[in-house]
């Protein structure tokens, strides 16, 4: 029996098997849906209904105070901006490139997972360690988000931050003569 050869041209070489998903493309939608659930259970630790640590107050510390609705809402939308904003500078300088886009895209979505996990894993966070809610009262009595918009602060903030640093970058550039 014989052995088939197979002869390759010298110039001919196989091109590399591209991977339409790179790790680290999709590392900017993990990273940001990961870090919410710690940014949930941070938020039920400082806003006031959860463990009350930002005001001390024990007035706010009660979930049903309507008085605590507006600091809870802050204290997450402060942490959904600082995230956007870190978010939009670790991008800086990746920006250039094949795949650029791609990474943008991966960096809003994931931030607006993120939000939304940080929303929810603080809300399970009030289930398992906070007060019961009073039954009589209802459910929007407990701990919970009033104004949803605070969940699009951080890709708003990222898309933000990432136009700035653009522009910034565009203008810094010297004119060719």
């Amino acid at each position: 029996m014989t052995e088939s050869t197979l002869h390759v041209p010298a110039g001919i070489t196989p091109a590399p098997h591209s991977r339409p998903w790179r790790s680290r493309e999709v590392l900017w939608l993990a990273l940001p849906a990961a870090s919410g659930v710690l940014l949930g259970v941070v938020w039920w630790v400082l806003a006031p209904g959860g463990l009350n640590l930002v005001s001390g107050n024990p007035d706010l510390a009660n979930a049903a105070n309507p008085d605590s609705w507006l600091p809870r809402d802050l204290v997450l939308a402060g942490m959904m901006l600082v995230s956007g904003c870190f978010t939009g500078v670790m991008l800086d300088g990746k920006l250039q490139g094949p795949g650029a886009g791609r990474r943008l895209g991966f960096a809003l979505v994931g931030g607006a997972v993120g939000g939304v996990m940080a929303w929810l894993t603080g809300l399970l966070a009030a289930l398992l360690w906070g007060a019961a809610p009073d039954p009589a009262l209802g459910l929007e009595y407990g701990f919970t988000l009033r104004s949803f918009a605070v969940l699009l602060l951080w890709p708003g903030a990222t898309a933000f931050v990432t136009f700035v640093l653009a522009l910034f970058g565009v203008l810094s550039r010297k004119p060719v003569k």
